[in-house]
This record gives structure tokens, C-alpha cells and sequence, in this order.
């Protein structure tokens, strides 16, 4: 049977799946790499250890199927995450900076100050944020002028992390990206569809520097047996990680919306080939480039911090062992008694988009238990999901469903939450790693594994669903606490 091997370059670690052509996932690799935080709101990686994860996930798979099954790589990765390297050692002069950095706070003030930001939007469908890669960029222009002079001259190249994956496999030979991670970093014209000479000129960066953009799907480089464990295929899948679970999950008509619950969530709703604008805090993005050349765009409500939180209750408060243990401890309280967490530890991100906003836990009284803050935890996940939804209502059609994928869907708990807040069915699939399957869903179609996104849909199956239940006066009462709460987080880091 032919099987896609499909690479998910996530924030901290990478998984490798082969998927065959019936949708199923036939073997699974994991290895997590490690995060660098050199300064308070500065997130790094260094190229090696997500290139060192990559090869470490795929060995694993490899080890469970015949390598003579695989057909194509897809790639999908953690999308505004910005990578220097070097075009014949492909070695990195310094580590990468992370979606989660918030350095380039200034910078985004500073252009917004000289009236760029409207023109910014115009163009991209963002907005001047430290989350995207050419805030970034200008950073590193801006401080590292040794660095950037190399850049300028030719001999770095720069990228995302696909683009970078795509080089180390290819040895070098290949400086490619799709249309999803491009338009991602402030460079990139949603109109004409390609690298924009003034946003470049804006951001300080050489327009030759940057990768080729190329469909989403069709064979578009080769691995080099030498470089990439033995194998040699071609890579004919590309998408962002959320625009993949878009993918994944079969959201292929306008009005199809999904959850990823990762890192942070990400809320994306499919537009088609309309470019919906949003004055509200949401994004406009490319969701996917067929092999003929037409866009699909999405709108995007992007959370910077919700499975994160989990994981600073257990790494930095060490108040749970680990993030199964979250539903059981939650379930031992009927309501947070009042615990409102705000989890803007790098600020906040859609509706509100504020950098300098911070984490804070309201309403602890000395009854307060740890159930009651892991509970606070989870509540806030779905509060800040129902944020961007309600906030896309009226922009898009009417959903009455919603689709969750990501490591906090298996959370039961979580899922009903949500489903009370939304006043919505939210279902589960049988496959939450919809990320990993949207890249194989892409690199199949490039290569013939499926014929159609029919055939595609045919292979999303239901594990669960999750029907709104309860008080609904009760749930609108919470969600306003938590608006509150957020509120009182703003601006917490200039004071």
C-alpha cells in the first residue's frame, strides 16, 4: 500500500507519522528539542536541534514500516518562526527566533507611530505584531548588522522553518516555501501573490534572500538519500501547521471552521477564494495554493498561550505531573469558585492583541486549591476560543459545529466546556494529529495517493461529540468575569 511520510515541525518537538491511503496512521515517531529563553520574553531555537529532532522522529517511523511504501514527504511546521542559515554549510549563525518572542514589541510601536500599520493590513491581512517574522527580521537587521551583512551579500538564506527543513533535505539545493507559511510574515502580497518590494524595502529585507513560493501541493524538491537517512522522495506537500489542520480535518467549503488546540489555538475558518477582512482583531490569511495556481484564504483567530498554560502548571508552578492529569484533577470541582486565569504569558493575541500584557490569576481566596487553578486552566482555554468565534460572527457564515483537533481535544472535560461556552457541537475525530494529516493530505494529492479532496473526506471519521449543556445564563456569566480579568491583564508589562 502507499504511504506518505508526513514531518509536523511543531513548536517543541517534531512528530513523523506515515499515513496510508486509507487515512490511517500506520506508525508514529516523537522527539521533543529544547527551548532557549536568553531574556525575559524572548523565545529561541537552535536549527540543529529541530533539524537533529526531525531526523530522530523519521528513524523512529522507520523502524515501523518499509521504507519501499513511501511515496512523498509532507512538510508542516510552527509557522512565523524566522531561520538564518548558511547556503552551502547550511549551518545557522544564531538560533531562530520563536512565534512566542516578543523582543520586536518596539519595533511594531515605532511603525505604527509613522501610520505603516494601515498600509501593513492593506497588503497582508495582518498587523504589526511581534508574531510575525518580519518584525523579526528587522530586529535582527537592526541589532545584528555583522549577521545581516552576510544576509545582504547572499550568503545567508532566510526562511521558515519548512523552507529550512526543505534545504537540510535537499542538501542545500532547494530554497522553497508555500503560499501558507509566506503570507505569515509580513512580506508576502495577499492580492498579487507573491514577495511585496515595499514590504521588504519596509522591513529591511532582501527580497533574494527569501524562498521560492510554491503550491501546496505537487512535487516541488527531492531529498538526498546522503543528507536525509537513506531516502530519497519527493517532498510535494508544504503547509503552515494551522492552515494543515484546515487541510485535515476536510474543511474544503467556505463557512468549514476548526480548532487546534497545540501551544496556543488557533481558530481558522475557510473564506474560498474571497479575501474576508476583518476590523476586529482577526486575520486574513492564504490557507492553500493548488498546483494551478488558485488561492484558498482562511480568517484567523490566533491564541498565543493555551496548551502552554498546561504546561507551565506543570513546569513552572509543578503543580501536575503531566497534561493528562488535568481532566481528572479539574473534575474534582464543580467550578473554579470564582479562579479566573488569563494565560497571556507572551501577551495576548486575538481579539486583543496586546504584547504587553502578562498572565494573572484573579478571585484566590485560601479555599483555593490546585483543582480549582487547573480547572481556572481549562475554562480559559474555551474562553479564549469563544473570544475569536464570537468575534468572526457575522463575518462568516453561520456554523453549528465546530471541529477540535490537538493534544487538549482527548481532554473530555475541556471539550464539554467548550461546547457549553459556544453553544455549539464540537466534534472530535478519531485522528486528533489532523496537523500531520493535513501534510500527508497535501503530499498524497501531489502524488496520486488520493485523486480528490472527495477522497479525502471520505477518510475523516467521528470519535466524539461534544452537545452544549447547562446553564446558558451561568455560562455567559463566566465568560464575562473572564472578559473582566482580561482587561485588568492589558498593559501589565509597561507599568
Amino acid at each position: 500500500m502507499s504511504c506518505v511520510l508526513a514531518i509536523d515541525a511543531g513548536t517543541t518537538g517534531v512528530t513523523a507519522v506515515v499515513v496510508d491511503a486509507s487515512g490511517q496512521v500506520r506508525a508514529r515517531g516523537y522527539q521533543e528539542f529544547a527551548q532557549h529563553f536568553p531574556h525575559p520574553g524572548w523565545v529561541e531555537h537552535a536549527p540543529e536541534e529541530i533539524w537533529q529532532a526531525t531526523l530522530e522522529s523519521v528513524r523512529a517511523v522507520l523502524g515501523q514500516v518499509d521504507a519501499a511504501e513511501l511515496t512523498s514527504i509532507g512538510i508542516t511546521n510552527q509557522r512565523e518562526t524566522v531561520l538564518l542559515w548558511d547556503r552551502e554549510t547550511l549551518g545557522s549563525p544564531r538560533r531562530a527566533i520563536v512565534w512566542q518572542d516578543r523582543r520586536t514589541a518596539e519595533i511594531c510601536v515605532r511603525l505604527r507611530e509613522q501610520g505603516h500599520e494601515p498600509r501593513v493590513a492593506e497588503l497582508t491581512g495582518l498587523r504589526l505584531d511581534p508574531y510575525f517574522s518580519g518584525t523579526k527580521l528587522a530586529w535582527l537587521a537592526e541589532h545584528e548588522p555583522r549577521t545581516w551583512a552576510l544576509v545582504e551579500e547572499g550568503r545567508y538564506a532566510v526562511g521558515t522553518v519548512d523552507s529550512y527543513l526543505v534545504a537540510r533535505m535537499t542538501r542545500g539545493l532547494e530554497h522553497v516555501t508555500d503560499v501558507s507559511n509566506a503570507s505569515r510574515t509580513l512580506l508576502y502580497d495577499l492580492t498579487t501573490g507573491d514577495w511585496s518590494a515595499e514590504l521588504c524595502a519596509l522591513f529591511g529585507v532582501p527580497v533574494d534572500a527569501l524562498p521560492e513560493i510554491v503550491p501546496s501541493w505537487g512535487e516541488v524538491a527531492t531529498t538526498d538519500p546522503r543528507s536525509f537517512l537513506g531516502l530519497s522522495l519527493p517532498v510535494a506537500g508544504i503547509a503552515g501547521d494551522q492552515q494543515a489542520a484546515l487541510f485535515g480535518q476536510t474543511c474544503f467549503d467556505v463557512g468549514d471552521a476548526k480548532c487546534t488546540y497545540g501551544t496556543g489555538s488557533f481558530i481558522l475558518t475557510n473564506t474560498g477564494g474571497e479575501l474576508v477582512r476583518s476590523d476586529a482583531g482577526l486575520l486574513t490569511t492564504a490557507a492553500w495554493r493548488s498546483p494551478d495556481g488558485t488561492d484558498t484564504f482562511a480568517l484567523e483567530g490566533a491564541v498565543f498561550v493555551t496548551g502552554a498554560a498546561v504546561q507551565w502548571l506543570r513546569d513552572g508552578l509543578q503543580i501536575i505531573g503531566s497534561a493528562a492529569e488535568t481532566e481528572a484533577i479539574a473534575a474534582t470541582v464543580d467550578s473554579s469558585e470564582g479562579v479566573v486565569f488569563v494565560p497571556a504569558l507572551t501577551g495576548l493575541g486575538a481579539p486583543d492583541w496586546d504584547p504587553h500584557a502578562r498572565g494573572t490569576i484573579h478571585g484566590l481566596t485560601r479555599g483555593t486549591t490546585r483543582a480549582h487553578i487547573v480547572r481556572a486552566t481549562l475554562e480559559a482555554i474555551a474562553f479564549e476560543v469563544r473570544d475569536v468565534l464570537e468575534t468572526m460572527h457575522g463575518t462568516v457564515p453561520a456554523r453549528t459545529s465546530l471541529r477540535v483537533d490537538g493534544g487538549a481535544c482527548a481532554n473530555d472535560l475541556l471539550c464539554q466546556v467548550q461546547a457549553d461556552q459556544l453553544g455549539l457541537e464540537v466534534q472530535r475525530p478519531r485522528l486528533s494529529e489532523t496537523t500531520a494529516l493535513g501534510a500527508a493530505f497535501l503530499a498524497g494529492l501531489g502524488t496520486g495517493v488520493w485523486s480528490s479532496t472527495d477522497d479525502l473526506r471520505e477518510t475523516w471519521q467521528l470519535d466524539r461529540s461534544f452537545s452544549p449543556r447547562g446553564d446558558r445564563e451561568r455560562a455567559d456569566a463566566e465568560h464575562a468575569r473572564w472578559r473582566e480579568a482580561v482587561e485588568r491583564s492589558k498593559g501589565w508589562a509597561l507599568l
